[in-house]
């Protein structure tokens, strides 16, 4: 009488449950579809485990969110010390410029005060650099988190308008089409009077229509508006951003140093 072998186990790709790989799946998956458009199971889903399996791991999104920033962080390059309160306040917001920069989600994520409170050491080094390069200029601990803020804001801003502009001519040239082909549909099918047909913007200018005689400025930089916005000033500007807040929050004394 033949005897059935007892079953080894689960057939097919087993279960993958590390970290390493949980974080690399939920990366490729937000830089495809974007953040809005995971989920626990569908990562789960696409890792070949249960949702139950993976909320082991993580307990929602959010938590996964910052599993996937704290990782982010320790894989950013923390710049060479320098003796110069100054300059470890510029290299630590370049850094800070750079990393959220590389990936415009963390920014997005970072906007609420409740996520950079719960950020891990790691990440928390670089905020730490610009406060005590602050108070070893000459501010006080309440004037460096001032410092800190203005800079914090500055340097989001940036990377978040930048990313949300970055396919704004594909946008427009997209909308433009559309706009057309809604025309010409509705050319076709006119049976009264004809409809007003928005004008398109050229691709060129920053604003159509524009009267010169009220403004003067806007019409004359019109053509070149686009080029010089995408101009990168960052670092230009976040030297001038700095020397302007450190002479203002630092006492006189430190003041002095300055000039």
């Amino acid at each position: 009488m033949s005897r059935t072998n007892p079953p080894h186990g689960r057939v097919g790709r087993p279960p993958v449950t590390s970290r390493t790989q949980i974080i690399t799946v939920a990366r490729r998956l937000i830089d495809e579809s974007g953040w809005a458009k995971l989920t626990i199971r569908g990562l789960a889903a696409e890792l070949g485990i249960g949702a139950t399996t993976l909320y082991h791991h993580v307990r929602d999104k959010e938590d996964l969110l910052l599993l996937l920033i704290h990782e982010y962080a320790q894989q950013i390059p923390h710049p060479e010390p320098s003796d110069e309160p100054r300059d470890r306040i510029i290299a630590a917001a370049t850094s800070i410029h750079d990393a959220l920069t590389e990936w415009p989600l963390s920014a997005e994520v970072l906007t609420g005060d409740r996520f950079i409170s719960r950020l891990s050491t790691p990440a928390l080094r670089l905020i730490e650099e610009i406060l005590s390069g602050a108070v070893d200029h000459g501010c006080t601990p309440e004037q460096a988190v001032q410092v800190f803020r203005d800079i914090w804001y500055f340097t989001v801003g940036e990377v978040l308008i930048r990313d949300h502009s970055a396919d704004g001519p594909e946008a427009e040239a997209e909308a433009e089409a559309e706009a057309e082909a809604e025309a010409e549909a509705g050319t076709e099918a006119e049976t009264g009077a004809g409809a007003e047909k928005v004008p398109a913007v050229d691709g060129g200018a920053f604003v159509n229509d524009l009267d010169p005689e009220q403004l003067p400025l806007l019409t004359a930089l019109n053509d070149r508006w686009t080029a010089l916005a995408a101009r990168d000033t960052y670092p230009a500007t976040l030297g001038i951003l700095v020397d302007g807040l450190l002479a203002q929050a630092a006492p006189p004394a430190a003041r002095n140093r300055t000039r």
